[in-house]
This record gives C-alpha cells, sequence and structure tokens, in this order.
C-alpha cells in the first residue's frame, strides 16, 4: 500500500507534550508530517475569525494552526484526550477540540481518543488510530513502543538540564504555566526572553521528572480535579524553595487556571505575578510589571 501521505500538526496545544511520541510513531511507520511554523499574528487573527469570542486565547492559536494547515496536508492530527488516569479529567477544551475542529472547517481528521475513565488507554487510542491509516496491529504497538522510548529519554533530558539550572548563582523565577502557554511565540516567550533580558534564570514548571510518582500537589490541594494542573503544583513543591518568585501566567478565560492559581497564591509563600494574555494584551505593559517584579526580587535578596 502507499503510506505516502501527509499528516499535519498544529504547533500549539498539546504539541508541547507530545510532540516527541507523534512525531517519532508518524516516522516509525513511514508518513511525513508537517508542523505548522511558530506562532505569528496572521495564525493568531485566523483562529479569532474561526472561533467564537468567548474561547480562551490559547484555543483561538489552536484553530489558527489549523486554518494554516488545512489545505497543506492530507490529514490533521487532532487528538481528544478526556481522562489519563481514573476520576481527573483534563479542561474540556481537550475532549472538544476535535468536534470544534469538525465543525469548523472542512478537513480530513486523524484522532485518537484516550478515556482511562472508560477503560481506553493511551496504547488502545494509538492502536486504533494506526489501523484507521490502514496499518497493521503489530506495526501500529511496535511503533507506538519506539516512540513512548523516545518521549521518555526527550523527557528524562529536559528534566535533568532544568535540575542544573538550580545550581546558578543568578536569579531564579519559576514560570507557573501550560507547555502550550509558555513555549507560545505570542505567549510565553513574551515572558521568558524579558526574564532572560533582566539576567534571570527560567524555570519551567511544565518541564517535570517523568519517573516521579509523588503526589506534592497534595500539600496544596487534597483534591484537584485536572491533571496537568496537578502537574503544575508538583512542580510548585519541587521548586519553590529554589526559586526568587514565581510567575503565574495563563491566557484569559481559563477556568481551571484562574482557581488553582488563586489558591497557589494564597497558600505557596514566595514573591509572585499574575498575568493573564488575550489578543488585546499590551508587550509593553507586561514588559513594565515584569521589570518591576524582578527589581522587588533582587532588592530583597541584597537586604537578606
Amino acid at each position: 500500500m502507499d503510506n505516502k501521505i501527509t499528516i499535519g500538526i498544529p504547533r500549539s496545544l498539546l504539541y508541547y507534550k507530545y510532540n516527541t511520541l507523534w512525531l517519532t510513531f508518524f516516522n516509525e511507520l513511514g508518513i511525513d508530517t508537517l508542523v505548522s511554523p511558530e506562532t505569528n499574528y496572521e495564525i493568531l487573527e485566523n483562529g479569532k475569525k474561526n472561533t467564537v469570542s468567548e474561547a480562551c486565547l490559547s484555543l483561538k492559536i489552536f484553530i489558527g494552526h489549523v486554518n494554516y494547515l488545512k489545505d497543506k496536508v492530507d490529514y490533521i492530527l487532532v487528538p481528544r484526550i478526556v481522562s489519563l488516569e481514573n476520576e481527573m479529567k483534563l479542561c474540556t477544551n481537550f475532549s472538544a477540540l476535535y468536534d470544534i475542529v469538525k465543525n469548523t472547517f472542512k478537513v480530513n481528521v486523524i484522532s485518537y481518543n484516550v478515556d482511562v475513565d472508560k477503560g481506553i488507554s493511551e496504547q488502545d487510542a494509538f492502536i486504533k488510530m494506526g489501523q484507521e491509516l490502514g496499518f497493521g496491529k503489530e506495526l501500529i504497538l511496535n511503533a507506538y513502543k519506539v516512540s513512548k522510548k523516545e518521549e521518555y529519554k526527550q523527557r528524562k533530558i529536559n528534566y535533568l538540564l532544568q535540575r542544573k539550572k538550580l545550581n546558578r548563582e543568578r536569579t531564579k523565577v519559576l514560570l507557573v504555566s501550560h507547555g502550550y502557554n509558555s513555549n507560545d511565540n505570542l505567549v510565553g516567550k513574551i515572558i521568558t526572553d524579558n526574564l532572560k533580558k533582566y539576567d534571570v534564570e527560567v524555570i519551567y514548571a511544565d518541564i517535570i521528572n517523568p519517573d516521579n510518582r509523588e503526589k506534592l500537589y497534595k500539600n496544596i490541594s487534597k483534591r484537584l480535579y485536572w491533571t496537568y494542573n496537578q502537574e503544575l503544583l508538583n512542580s510548585i513543591e519541587e521548586y519553590k524553595d529554589y526559586v526568587d518568585g514565581i510567575v503565574y501566567l495563563s491566557t484569559l478565560p481559563c477556568g481551571p487556571d484562574s482557581l488553582v492559581n488563586e489558591m497557589c497564591i494564597r497558600k505557596v509563600n514566595k514573591k509572585n505575578i499574575t498575568i493573564y494574555m488575550d489578543e488585546l494584551s499590551s508587550t509593553e505593559m507586561i514588559q513594565t510589571r515584569l521589570e518591576s517584579f524582578i527589581d522587588i526580587i533582587k532588592k530583597d535578596d541584597i537586604y537578606e
């Protein structure tokens, strides 16, 4: 059979968490992939045009990336992830993405559905997706296992590199934000570029230890519903004694983040600043707020 199809992968949302898994999996099956470029203002504007105004900025950016890919590939990857562990959920956007894309664009979507609460594991979901693309189960399973090993290796490397940053004699700030925000060209990079300009070491809360199964988040909240927010709180607990301050970064109007960030501000004793981004956010205002925050941290460090 001819497997020379091209699958488009939006550089947004779960791309920043699963890109190694996805790209390795499709490569092992001999499928070409096309990843959309870094977010730019054209992508953002197209995302805004194709979503309701009430959608969060992160979702608007994702739709903008889908719009970029829709006429360039045979399929667009749009996973549907409901739950990754029993009695836990993700933001409803992640379970609705497939339907949102299908009802917005006339495109061929390839998807995989993970819902551990209903007994559908990630491996099961990948096997089904591979079969929909016309491959045999044995080949798919092998591709998945190779991809998981590569994913683990990359996550471990990223984590160990981050731990080394903690030994540097520089002001350190923990950026508490989902990877799809902290890595996005129009959202997180405005923050990280400015922090680095002020000679600050940025520690990313979304970079986690793949071997750690401790539920450190329970020191802040005994019961937390959203898996990805659990991971961020785990990082807060791991890094809070090593950093000089915390930047909470979210996109409006994110419900889970607004609740969880407020809880952390009240319960975590560390200097902090909260930044909410939307399509109207002023770069100059963000720069001013960050500069003031870093000045406060550095002055306090001098007198301690």
